[in-house]
């Protein structure tokens, strides 16, 4: 079975870490270092509905979106990337001076 570069690398990390495998105690710790960020086309897809409605745009309204679109609690990583693409964008903010989280 193929494996994709992003699976490889985690998993080589998973084996130098843990080279007799994960203790039961570690399975928890490990998967929320491995949480779940929004893909280009998701961030993309988040982007364009956000556009459509054609009005000021704030952290609250992205990160509702984000939850609709992933079914999870938004990360500040994914709401400050679509944030970004939207200032790039052009598109008016609900309070402008409010800069990006990382």
């Amino acid at each position: 079975m193929s494996v994709s570069p992003l699976l490889s690398s985690i998993l080589g990390w998973l084996r130098a870490g843990y080279p007799n495998g994960v203790p039961e105690q570690d399975y928890i710790p490990l998967i929320a270092l491995l949480r779940r960020r929004l893909s280009d086309d998701e961030v993309r897809a988040v982007t364009d509905a956000l556009t459509s409605a054609q009005s000021p745009i704030g952290r609250v309204d992205i990160g509702v979106l984000i939850t609709k679109v992933t079914d999870e609690m938004p990360h500040e990583t994914d709401i400050a990337r679509v944030r970004a693409r939207l200032v790039a964008g052009g598109w008016p903010l609900v309070d402008p001076s409010d800069t990006p989280r990382d």
